[in-house]
């Protein structure tokens, strides 16, 4: 009986036809076939065995155990994927050398997670010999036009509405330091040292590109620069987002160029110039372009973006593990992380975070004794801040990584102007720095984290009200002689209000500028800050609700939880003792969101959530609920 089955691998852009001869092949076999002839194209390094089958009519996931004859009609396609797609934000991009602790920026490959490992001071900057090539290239454009007296937008002009302005060859390089020393016009608190060197490295990304115009011999001043970690004092207020983030990218011009302040290791704060020089390097001189290359660009907006999408993944992965732990606290049921209902709905933000519930609550692999203590309770539901944690935290996962993609491809692109094509040897202007892409994207990030801390919100008022949650009001024994988590819950609830705030759109406002020529502006300057301050408020959220879901899971004691919620109780409880009479709240406040930001959660729940789906997949074929019950009244 010839079966003949087409395949997708997700992921791949090819479709394979792969023929079972005797149709008594089973699912895992069709899996492990269709990688072995196809995947290598794609994924060299796979793991064998961790897949997942779907039938793509229905979207029914198969057992890896049945006949490919007993599962699938002759030529009804399949769509085949690896289980363990634990995204890799951690990794380091192809071109990071990490025993040397050095990115090598081409302007093609740098991730967030490299922006933010650059950000540290950990890490120097070095630039590929072929890349040095197409920046010579670009170089030699410009100095032919200069040699040749063409006239070229941002070669020999004035800027702006000072455009049709020529400007003579010998006040070309007096023109770049006075473009650059009047666009210094930022006010505000000054960026931190990381933020800033952050938006240093990525400048030096876009550099690399080639198509800016920039000399072999500034570039690499600017490089040195930033590898002694002579950071510039940059303003976090001032730009529009277009053209480009101009003020902030002059602050860091500027302080190359000697003027303004600056810090490094060797000297702390000081007079740029001084700092340079005690650093053993020489204020640059810009050519001509190279100031104009210098201030135009989303950099500003771009590295906080990238500082926000790192953070936003650490604390949505967190966020569902916090979730289960005042799921367990709450006696909710796991009945409806059922993989089938997840998968009648397929977006991929709902099925991660549901496989991520199901692997951290009560299972075969992990019993629960506080979750056998309710079985057959009679409870049929639990309300929406429970059930629905996989919808919500579903789709600010799926905005997290929507928003992941703009910005790396924001970080890779050129965005000043005008641009220096080598291959034509032309020079056009545009509009490439207007920073509407990042800004629009941070504008949704913030409202995809927001939601969230929305969520969390709803779950602390049931950990607190007694009427909802059957335990001790507020969290305390000895009610009323002790307050408990009364007052954290109010604070929980002004930093949602705050949110709900921070979360209108910047990037729907525009003020006319530059006399008009700059007529339409991203203002997303402060959609990438008022996104890292909805990320603050939500880690602060998530502190606040890991406190009460311990306390919880300690005031139901000596039940214990599940292996993996228990080791993140324990971690807890390491530095943060019971709630046994009122203290100094504030406090542990501050040491929960100590450990909300260090990611460390993640860490210790990752090995449990990555043995949980070996077990499901491979050793129970693939059913994550245990079977014992089939009562539709039970927790179960």
């Amino acid at each position: 009986m010839v079966i003949r089955v087409p395949v997708t691998i997700h992921g791949m852009p090819d479709k394979f036809l792969i023929v079972c001869e005797s149709g008594k092949e089973t699912i895992r076999w069709l899996c492990e076939t269709a990688y072995k002839q196809f995947g290598g194209k794609y994924i060299p390094q796979m793991k064998p065995n961790n897949f997942v089958a779907r039938r793509m009519a229905d979207r029914c996931l198969l057992s890896l155990n049945d006949l490919v004859r007993d599962a699938l009609k002759d030529d009804e396609p399949v769509e085949i994927d690896t289980l363990k797609r634990l995204d890799d934000d951690d990794s380091f991009s192809a071109a990071t050398d990490e025993q040397r602790r050095v990115v090598v920026l081409d302007g093609y490959h740098l991730k967030c997670s490299d922006l933010v490992r650059l950000g540290t001071g950990d890490y120097q900057i070095e630039l590929p010999p072929e890349t040095w090539s197409v920046i010579n290239k670009a170089r030699q454009v410009v100095d032919d036009i200069i040699d040749n007296k063409k006239v070229v937008y941002g070669v020999n002009t004035g800027f702006g509405s000072f455009a049709t302005r020529i400007i003579p060859n010998d006040k070309l390089a007096d023109l770049q330091s006075r473009l650059i020393v009047s666009h210094c016009a930022g006010v505000g608190d000054p960026l931190t040292i990381e933020r800033a060197r952050m938006m240093f490295a990525l400048r030096i990304n876009i550099l690399a590109k080639g198509y800016s115009g920039i000399s072999e011999d500034t570039l690499h001043r600017i490089i040195a620069a930033f590898n002694k970690s002579c950071i510039p004092e940059i303003p976090s207020q001032g730009t529009v987002g277009a053209s480009g983030d101009l003020a902030p990218l002059a602050h860091l011009a500027a302080g190359v160029m000697g003027v303004g302040r600056m810090w490094s290791p060797k000297t702390g704060w000081g007079n740029a110039c001084d700092v340079l020089l005690e650093n053993g390097l020489e204020p640059i001189q810009y050519k001509p372009k190279e100031g104009l290359t210098m201030i135009n660009g989303t950099q500003f907006i771009t590295s906080l973006g990238a500082e926000g999408v790192e953070r936003a993944i650490a604390l949505a992965r967190q966020a569902d593990i916090v979730a289960a732990l005042s799921t367990e606290a709450l006696r909710g049921t796991v009945r409806h992380l059922h993989p089938n209902l997840h998968a009648c709905r397929p977006h991929n933000g709902q099925n991660l975070v549901a496989q991520r519930l199901r692997s951290l609550l009560s299972s075969q692999l992990y019993p629960s004794d506080i979750f056998d203590s309710h079985v057959n309770c009679g409870k049929v539901q639990d309300a929406y801040s429970i059930r629905c944690i996989p919808q919500v935290h579903g789709i600010s996962w799926d905005t997290i990584k929507f928003v992941q993609h703009i910005i790396t491809t924001e970080m890779n692109s050129a965005t000043d102007n005008p641009l220096v094509f080598t291959d034509t040897g032309a020079v056009i202007s545009g509009g490439n720095f207007h920073g509407e892409y990042p800004a629009k994207a941070l504008d949704y990030l913030a409202i995809g984290v927001h939601e969230i801390g929305s969520l969390s919100a709803c779950r602390m008022e049931r950990l607190v009200n007694h009427g909802m949650s059957g335990l001790p009001a507020f969290l305390t024994l000895e009610g009323g002689l002790n307050s408990g988590f009364m007052i954290a819950h109010c604070t929980a609830a002004a930093l949602v209000s705050e949110n709900k705030v921070l979360c209108h759109p910047s990037s729907v406002d525009s003020i006319s500028t530059s006399a008009g020529q700059e007529d339409h502006v991203s203002m997303g300057g402060w959609s990438a800050r008022k996104a890292l301050k909805v990320i603050d408020n939500v880690e602060i959220l998530m502190a606040i609700e890991l406190l009460m879901a311990c306390q919880a899971i300690d005031l139901l004691e000596p039940l214990k939880s599940t292996a993996p919620l228990q080791a993140v109780h324990n971690l807890v409880r390491q530095s943060i003792p019971t709630w046994d009479k009122d203290r100094f709240m504030a406090h542990d406040i501050e040491a929960s969101t100590r450990i909300i930001k260090s990611g460390v959660i993640w860490q210790i729940a990752k090995p449990f959530i990555e043995e949980y789906l070996d077990w499901c997949y491979h050793k129970k074929d693939g059913e994550p609920l245990p079977k014992s019950s089939s009562s539709e009244n039970c927790c179960h």
